[in-house]
């Protein structure tokens, strides 16, 4: 039996990920993994699963797919083939059908050397901490190599490209509701699992469309392009005089806009409108779910306007987990994941984008104004490379650090230290009234991370 207290081994903030082909994601990983979500569900009343699996446009896509089926299959289970899909699509497949579950190959934003698993319950969310380290102890199960069906019992392979259209044309729709907007804008697919989908929904919109990020060729995705490049959005909207520019990222559960003049419109500010447009239609529940990361003006402008705010730690899964405790319908993060419960089960990059344009025209916003009607408490961010992040965190020295770092603010801002959950990085989040305090603050903390690092290498 697992226990909350569990500590997962392979699982991260978002699925299985590593370098493909090395490490944790190997070929041999990902059949292990499909045949252990199988036993999985199996024992939990589904004697023969049906699995929907998309992946996005990395190279090592086909291969891992190919093992992550052949796994699922080897269980008795029938799998649905998506081929190259988005996230999101492949939650819109599992909360529009009968199927019990779904597996992603997807690194979202790492370079296209590396790639992931992750799985989704059949009403097509991220599944629980718990879930996942109860996936792991299958792997070491003996039942796992064992349990082997044979004859008419092995799982039947189901091509289902065509649902793509399915979930376009829900894009579709929902981008019609926007009304008759005919502003110029730019769509940069990060050459990821929406650069077909992409062009195919937003041919619709009644104003002049620029693509970018949407010709993959396999080693392309993120490369320059998508929400963690968004200096080249902003350049592309400058010079093709837009309005707006949408960025997403490898596996489209993302999305980050730039305004006309290319400054970024992030996951803060999208909740901002989005959570008073679905407050005026009664759709947005106790209120919404912003994690640790998300700047302290958001708390100020939520309570302007009369909505509560939840917090909850980084990982748009936990997000969604503490709408379902608090009730909230809203959630998401200032990196983009923006999760309505009314429209997606998980983040959705487009549906997002698209539910911000609906809201913004109903609320009468002017989007060239938001950032300049959004004054944010100066934040720096800082990823520092630690091989050993928890024994750093742990460590004495750190937390006196951090002591002196509270002292230094005193009360006029906050600090939040945390691993990142798909690399090995510390990340160090400093937000202060006045920006010099906030730098050294930082600074300070860089330092003593980085000398107690070195003592313990």
């Amino acid at each position: 039996m697992v226990t909350p207290e569990k500590v997962r081994c392979l699982f991260g903030t978002d699925g299985v990920r590593d370098v493909a082909n090395s490490g944790i994601m190997m070929p041999e990983m990902a059949m292990r993994l499909g045949r252990a979500f199988v036993l999985f569900l199996t024992e939990r009343g589904v004697p023969r699963p049906r699995i929907v699996v998309g992946r996005d446009t990395r190279r090592s896509g086909v291969m891992l797919e190919s093992a992550l089926v052949s796994g699922m299959m080897s269980a008795g289970a029938d799998v649905h083939t998506l081929g190259v899909f988005p996230t999101p699509g492949v939650s819109y497949v599992l909360r529009n059908s009968d199927l019990d579950g779904g597996g992603i190959i997807s690194a979202s934003h790492n370079p296209a050397e590396y790639n992931g698993i992750k799985f989704l319950d059949k009403s097509g969310s991220k599944l629980s901490d718990d879930d996942e380290a109860m996936i792991e102890e299958y792997l070491g199960d003996n039942l796992l190599d064992d349990w082997r069906p044979t004859g008419a019992s092995i799982g039947d392979l189901i091509d289902e490209r065509s649902r793509a259209d399915d979930y376009s044309a829900w894009l579709t729709e929902q981008l019609a509701a926007a009304g008759d907007c005919d502003w110029p804008i730019v769509v940069d697919a990060a050459n990821g699992a929406a650069s077909a989908i992409a062009v195919a929904v937003f041919s619709n919109w009644r104003g002049r469309v620029t693509y970018t990020g949407v010709k993959p060729d396999g080693l392309n995705i993120n490369e320059g392009v998508g929400v963690i490049h968004m200096k080249h959005l902003a350049e592309m909207v400058k010079r093709e005089s837009a309005a707006l520019g949408f960025a997403f990222d490898g596996d489209t559960d993302r999305v980050l806009l730039c305004d006309g003049l290319g400054r970024v419109i992030d996951g803060d500010i999208m909740l901002w409108i989005i959570s008073r447009y679905l407050a005026a239609h009664g759709m947005l529940g106790s209120g919404v779910v912003s994690t640790v990361m998300s700047n302290m003006i958001l708390d100020e402008k939520m309570a302007d306007a009369g909505i509560e705010i939840f917090r909850s730690q980084v990982g748009d899964r936990y997000v969604v987990e503490m709408m379902r405790k608090t009730g909230a319908r809203l959630g998401g993060e200032q990196s983009g994941h923006i999760i309505a419960l009314d429209y997606a089960a998980t983040g959705d990059g487009m549906g997002a984008g698209i539910l911000f344009l609906r809201a913004c025209r109903e609320l009468g916003e002017d989007i060239s104004t938001l950032i300049d009607r959004f004054p944010r408490y100066p934040q720096v961010l800082r990823n520092i490379r630690i091989a050993d992040r928890e024994s750093v965190l742990a460590s004495p020295e750190l937390e006196e650090a951090r002591i002196l770092a509270e002292k230094k603010l005193s009360g006029s801002g906050r600090i939040l230290l945390r691993p990142s959950g798909t690399e090995p990085l510390l990340r160090v989040l400093v937000e202060a009234r006045d920006e010099g305090v906030m730098r050294s603050v930082c600074d300070d903390l860089e330092r003593a991370i980085r000398s107690i690092a070195g003592g313990i290498d």
